[in-house]
């Protein structure tokens, strides 16, 4: 039964944990046609004459419309309801998976992208919302494990599944297994999923306000430019470019006129003083760094092993899969233990610590790392990110009223995804600097007629002669020295990026303890702005 704190004593009409696995499907499918999509641009560029920068728009339009759709998502529930607005989004992402399928040009399929990522944006901040209102609070924890686990474990198999069909099909494929997955949650949510009472009547209500254009307009074209910042800056050698510049300039001002409009709106898009509470805040920065780990790691440790190693896609996907497999084995146990442990704060404490360590452990990556020891220590990264995951999208709503979880959802959601991308254009960047730092080091300790570098010169004009190779032997030996040098470069650079990473990660660990301690489970989890029902002999109200 649910918890009245939760729920007014509704209770839904179908078995929660089959609502829990019809919103989960969505979710998986969203999150691993992203990954999916990543592995294909080569095949996309060659199929429809693009160069590879062009089909990088193929990513960018679907990340800049998701970003723009994620903060808004929480009005957009409450005035045209839940489950309208979250069946709109998976008919919208089912059907532009079939038009980005059939896409005979690279403009129409970046269009396409751009409906998809509209339709997607809007998946997980609904899905989150049902299960806090399905679950009481004593299941959160477990259910929000299951929808972690389509979360991070889509990632982990999207690019090894995106290698398959490209290499054994083609990459139109990887659109067109969306459309069975979206015809059978359209299906499934319109039977199962409902919105609860005073959900309605929150949508009424909010059917009854004008819109906030201004605050609108704002925020998509503030967030749009971040986002577009974010995925082309290191492209386009950031703020050396007039172009990111101006993006950069244009997603700052709007920003900050959005906050402080919002900030003093009646009836504002995003609720932005929920932030004020300070289990949410603490969450939200919590959700920020979780998604720099998660999308930073996964787009990192295959990079490395398809630059230095020479990893097929394919096969630098299946040393993320393994990490998957241990995130579904984590995620209920990490899922029961919310329920059961008094204090969630020491399980994200706990979880931080582990994380740390495990990235730290991959600073011990070199050019003759084998693929089960990659294998072994992904695991091993991945095992904490269960125990902050959970617990976080848990914590979110504690001290909240209920009729906010619309907006809790979205705005948490948008800083992990905001902190994914965020992460990964500055860790790329990092990168990349780095290791021009270490050649130009490591090139200075190069002496031409050195001992070293010439019996590194005669030892490889050999092994060139041994396999039959013609012409001056001396200049494919330099060559091979300099690919060498870059390869050590980089190798270094990958792990100060690791190591960077543990270090920011183990300065977390106290952070949790900012938040109030959660309240036991029955206990009440509103705001004294928000009385709810009668209050009944004995129950204690949680400001």
């Amino acid at each position: 039964m649910p918890s009245p704190d939760n729920t007014l004593g509704w209770t839904p009409r179908h078995n929660p944990w089959l609502i829990a696995l019809t919103v989960t499907i969505a979710t998986f499918m969203e999150v691993l046609d992203t990954s999916i999509a990543n592995v294909a641009l080569p095949h996309i560029a060659g199929s429809l004459g693009a160069s590879t920068d062009e089909a990088t728009w193929v990513l960018t339009s679907y990340l800049v419309a998701s970003a723009i759709v994620l903060p808004i998502s929480g009005w957009l529930q409450n005035r045209f309801g839940r489950k309208r607005f979250y069946m709109t989004c998976v008919a919208l992402f089912t059907a532009s998976s079939m038009l980005c399928g059939f896409a005979p040009t690279l403009t129409l399929l970046i269009l396409a992208r751009v409906l998809q990522g509209a339709g997607g944006g809007g998946l997980a901040p609904s899905e989150q919302a049902i299960l806090a209102d399905t679950f009481p609070v004593a299941q959160r924890g477990q259910a929000f494990a299951l929808y972690g686990m389509a979360v991070v474990v889509a990632p982990a198999i999207g690019p090894t599944l995106g290698g398959w069909i490209t290499d054994n099909y083609n990459w139109h494929w990887i659109f067109f297994i969306n459309l069975p997955i979206g015809i059978i949650s359209l299906l499934l949510s319109s039977r199962m999923v409902e919105d609860p009472p005073f959900l309605l009547a929150r949508r009424v209500a909010a059917a009854a306000q004008s819109i906030d254009f201004v605050g609108l307009v704002t925020v998509a074209a503030g967030v749009g430019s971040l986002e577009f910042v974010f995925d082309k800056g290191q492209e386009k050698d950031w703020f050396g470019s007039e172009l990111i510049t101006s993006f950069a300039v244009a997603a700052a001002c709007l920003l900050v006129f959005f906050v402080v409009w919002e900030w003093r709106h009646a009836s504002p898009i995003v609720d932005l003083k929920l932030l004020r509470i300070r289990n949410f805040g603490t969450s939200v920065g919590l959700q920020f760094v979780l998604g720099m780990v998660l999308f930073g790691s996964t787009v990192l440790i295959p990079q490395f092993l398809q630059s230095l190693l020479g990893y097929t896609a394919e096969r630098a996907g299946m040393a993320l899969s393994p990490g998957g497999l241990v995130l579904m084995i984590m995620m209920p146990i990490s899922g029961r233990l919310v329920g059961r442990v008094r204090d969630a704060r020491k399980l994200v404490a706990l979880g931080y610590a582990i994380t740390a360590l495990g990235l730290y452990n991959l600073t011990r990556l070199d050019l003759d790392v084998s693929f089960g020891t990659v294998v072994w220590w992904r695991a091993l990264q991945v095992c904490g990110l269960a125990f902050v995951f959970i617990p976080i999208s848990t914590l979110n709503y504690v001290g909240v009223p209920r009729e906010k979880n619309n907006q809790i959802s979205a705005l948490s959601n948008f800083a992990r995804n905001l902190g994914g991308s965020f992460g990964t254009a500055m860790l790329t960047t990092f990168l990349e600097r780095t290791a021009q730092t270490h050649q130009s080091e490591l090139g200075a300790n190069v002496t031409p007629g050195g001992y070293a570098y010439s019996s590194f010169l005669s030892q490889t004009q050999a092994a060139l002669g041994a396999l039959g190779q013609g012409g001056n032997n001396a200049q494919l030996a330099a060559a091979q020295a300099y690919r060498e040098l870059g390869r050590q470069a980089g190798m270094l650079s990958y792990q100060n990026v690791f190591w960077l990473l543990s270090v920011t990660i183990a300065c977390l660990v106290p952070i949790p303890f900012l938040m109030k301690k959660p309240a036991p489970a029955g206990a009440a989890h509103t705001l004294k702005a928000d009385p709810g029902p009668p209050r009944t002999p004995g129950r204690k109200q949680l400001t």
